[in-house]
């Protein structure tokens, strides 16, 4: 039995994880939420050495968190910004392994005892639920680590059958569960865990383009509902709590994100199925487009009174958001009007360039969300995009059957004049022409969004 001194140290920390989710909502309390946050799982980690009487395999417990640790701390300083939506997923996926492999240990005890001793059937729904989502979980974010990474194709991988594969795989899941809490058996646990690897894959392959990272916010919302479930297996209140709040706040998470690409979650997991994604053919288009130099660029920027930045992936993949800091803070100083339009879902996920351009010391004043700025954009002389793409993209109000059709959109097509910084004509991650780039008001300036804009930098302070 846990001590009482011990469960209360247990409720501050579900308080202090509480405070800490509350926290994260801000980018002024951010990091003394995550502070927070962190400090009480520390606390909750160390303090079953605290009370425990009887402490089986310590040394190898103590080697698998010092492994843990240095991993996670390796992994955290050398990610990159843009490689951070595959750290989310990678981390995520270990927590569902983890608590499906718990759910198996404590299976091992349940088939050994009877079942008043252990709570009754609801213990081992508990336990089935945790093996399963959990392994589902972790097979679903290894795949969407892949996919992110380009260690395999990120478009939707189908097959013919794969909806009854598909099917059948989670109505065995759902039998042997059953069976698991009518007879609890090990290999039946093993089995559905397999089951549940089996079918998190086959979650995940149908799905590509910028529907991924949905997916990732998903299956982290499954591993905190396996957390809680884990800990009510385990008898443990924090792991409960905890579990549910990444539970409830991956779900608003996922939800939110589905409704900024203007589709269902059925429909980004499913639409593959139906010849549906968020990812066209990928081919460059030789379309003719105007295009200009870092001077001619300048000129539009130093005489407009009002410019609204758009960021995107892009801008995080060449680390250029400091020298664009520089050029915004040049305008201001010339009495020009500067605000950032940020999409829900610019980058990767959700706050990236939020996280990004505060890296670069951006005041959080200037950075304006989608609905407080839309209606803006005609009253700009000037925008400037910078490795955005589908954000901006006007199919997704024009092309019915494009790939991101009705997904709300930055409306930079209506200002005044359009400056926008790719590399190349290749198209962003949905693998569709811009129509925006062909526009009479679009100039595009070609180059490494870094190397050209401090060329732009140097050609505005040169005016």
């Amino acid at each position: 039995m846990i001590p009482t001194w011990a469960q209360l140290v247990y409720l501050l920390c579900a308080v202090a994880f509480i405070l800490a989710l509350k926290g994260l909502s801000g980018p002024r309390t951010a990091r003394a939420g995550n502070l927070i946050g962190a400090g009480a799982a520390v606390v909750a980690c160390a303090l079953p050495f605290a009370y425990m009487e009887r402490m089986d395999n310590v040394p190898l417990i103590l080697i698998a968190i010092a492994i843990g640790s240095a991993g996670g701390v390796f992994g955290a300083q050398r990610v990159q910004m843009t490689q951070m939506p595959q750290m989310v997923a990678l981390f995520n996926g270990v927590g569902g392994g983890a608590a499906a492999l718990v759910a198996l240990l404590e299976l091992e005890v349940l088939v050994d005892v009877e079942a008043g001793d252990y709570g009754g059937w609801f213990v081992l729904v508990a336990t089935a639920f945790t093996i399963f989502v959990g392994s589902v979980s972790f097979a679903g974010s290894v795949i969407t680590f892949a996919k992110l990474q380009d260690l395999m194709t990120s478009r939707p991988i189908v097959f013919p059958g794969l909806a009854g594969v598909f099917g059948g795989t989670l109505l065995g899941g759902l039998v042997l569960s059953g069976l698991l809490v009518a007879e609890p058996t090990m290999w039946a646990g093993i089995v559905l865990a397999l089951l549940g690897l089996a079918f998190g894959v086959l979650l995940v392959v149908p799905v590509g383009g910028a529907d991924v990272p949905i997916v990732i916010s998903l299956l982290n919302a499954f591993t905190g509902l396996t957390v809680a479930a884990g800990g009510y297996v385990l008898s443990n209140t924090l792991l409960l709590v905890a579990g549910t709040l990444v539970g409830a706040s991956g779900t608003l998470l996922t939800l939110l994100m589905a409704k900024a690409m203007g589709r269902s979650v059925a429909n980004i997991l499913f639409g593959a199925l139906k010849g549906g994604s968020t990812l066209g053919s990928g081919e460059a288009s030789d379309r003719p487009v105007r295009s200009a130099g870092p001077a001619d660029a300048a000129i539009m920027l130093g005489y407009a009174d009002r410019v609204i930045i758009v960021p995107g992936y892009g801008l995080a993949v060449a680390q250029a958001q400091h020298t664009l800091r520089e050029l915004v803070d040049v305008l201001i100083e010339r009495g020009t009007q500067v605000d950032y339009a940020i999409h829900p879902v610019a980058g990767r996920m959700p706050g990236h360039m939020n996280v990004l351009l505060a890296e670069a010391q951006v005041p959080y004043e200037q950075l304006k969300e989608m609905d407080d700025i839309n209606g803006d954009f005609k009253d700009a002389d000037v925008v400037l995009v910078v490795g955005a793409n589908d954000v901006v993209n006007p199919a997704a109000k024009t092309t019915p059957g494009a790939p991101i059709y009705g997904m709300p959109i930055l409306n930079a097509d209506e200002a005044k004049q359009v400056i926008f910084m790719k590399r190349s004509m290749r198209p962003g991650f949905a693998g569709i022409e811009n129509e925006l780039l062909f526009e009479e008001t679009t100039t595009l300036l070609f180059g490494d969004a870094k190397e050209t804009m401090s060329k732009l930098l140097s050609a505005v302070k040169a005016l």
